[in-house]
């Protein structure tokens, strides 16, 4: 069954103990709520959210579930699938790929598309063909890749959608690797911004090529396509998108005093509008939270029940730091609970993954983190086990007889 742990202790002066329907609360100074908080900043944007990559705490989100046509901005997971073939040391970046026939004919000039001009049957660099595909979004470089990593481009798609799944990605789907409409290819902004942290912090030497403001391939210069690019706000990449059945969309990531935001922007009416919510979103992020860090990194957070064990709890910790954003100016009040499918069943090792810290702003969620176990906990003696097991059966009963009536 899924179990919620409680968090029983006192925390930093922000917060206070907590009642067992309140797991843990974060109180800030002044006369609104968190509600009136979550409707101090509006866009007209139909689809966004905006998330710190650090603390990974969502600062605002609309509609970010919903899945939607992802264009080009489904470049990113053909990108990842690059950027992850060469940390295994699959590819080098002087690997040279061919350009199919169908790679020029479809993605290339004759198709009016977004386009690094690669000539058919050439064979081009792959650290080229990564720049064809993040700075001018080239449809042809998409093709290639995907055709000489896996074969073919359908080939490609299975393996993209595989790979979103090993990543934790479980709603977006992917039928080509360069965005063309299809009803089997969406993706949702939620999960899109993920997968944009996820390759922010995994691949750092290679992300630096969304941020290349230029391209210059076949004798042809082409500026980058992501607007955020030219403004003042610390951007560094990452795709724009924008087909008939999409709209304007946008995965962005800016910088601002150590700080990093991502924003996933999708079915905007015009590039204009993109380009205007997708600076007003990132502008209120910068400006209107403030960092607290509620938990050091191996602090116990709290506990999960165990069978059969030589004790009958465990610490749970976390990895890192657990830090959450909290506005600046306005009331709001955070909520947390420690979620698992327990008890945990003995022996039970340390270091294991067994829970989830959830923490929420209201009703909206802002930060889901994985807690392990901070020791070991080996086999109790029988009469404990004998116990256990008692006591097991007895809440089963409970449940299935007067709970559920």
């Amino acid at each position: 069954m899924q179990t919620t742990g409680l968090i029983a202790r006192f925390f930093r002066p922000w917060f206070r103990y907590s009642a067992p329907a309140v797991l843990l609360a974060v109180l800030l100074p002044g006369p609104a709520g968190s509600a009136a908080f979550a409707q101090t900043f509006q866009t007209s944007a139909p689809h966004a959210i905006l998330i710190d990559s650090a603390t990974q705490s969502v600062l605002f989100e609309k509609d970010a579930d919903t899945l939607v046509v992802p264009a080009s901005t489904v470049k990113i997971m053909t990108a990842e699938i690059v950027f992850h073939e060469i940390a295994l040391g699959h590819l080098k970046l002087d690997d040279e790929f061919p350009v199919s026939e169908t790679a020029w004919r479809y993605g290339g000039a004759p198709a009016r598309g977004s386009s690094m001009f690669a000539a058919p049957n050439s064979h081009v660099k792959l650290e080229d063909l990564i720049r064809g595909l993040v700075i001018v979004s080239g449809n042809d470089a998409a093709i290639a890749l995907a055709e000489g990593i896996a074969g073919s481009e359908g080939a490609f798609a299975t393996l993209m959608t595989k790979r979103a799944r090993e990543l934790g990605l479980e709603h977006s789907t992917f039928s080509n690797a360069w965005g063309r409409g299809d009803p089997d290819q969406k993706v949702s902004p939620r999960e899109m911004v993920a997968l944009a942290n996820h390759v922010i912090l995994t691949y750092p030497d290679l992300y630096k090529y969304f941020g290349e403001k230029d391209f210059t391939w076949n004798k042809i210069k082409q500026a980058n396509r992501n607007p955020l690019l030219i403004m003042d706000l610390g951007a560094d990449g990452l795709k724009t998108g924008n087909i008939d059945d999409s709209g304007y969309g946008l995965v962005g990531s800016a910088v601002q005093n150590g700080q990093r935001l991502i924003l996933a922007l999708y079915g905007a009416r015009t590039a204009k509008e993109r380009a205007e919510e997708a600076r007003k979103i990132f502008l209120w992020g910068f400006r209107s939270f403030d960092s607290r860090t509620i938990f050091q990194a191996g602090e116990t957070i709290g506990g999960a029940k165990v069978y059969g064990g030589n004790a009958s709890e465990v610490p749970l910790i976390a990895d890192k730091e657990v830090t959450i954003l909290v506005p600046r100016t306005v009331t709001g009040k955070f909520t947390g609970r420690i979620v698992y499918t327990g008890p945990l069943i003995a022996p039970v090792e340390a270091g294991r993954e067994v829970a989830r810290l959830k923490i929420f702003r209201g009703t909206e969620q802002i930060l889901d983190l994985p807690l392990k176990t901070a020791a070991a906990v080996e086999p109790g003696a029988l009469p404990r086990r004998a116990m256990d097991a008692g006591i097991e059966y007895a809440t089963g009963l409970f449940r299935k007889y007067v709970v559920k009536r």
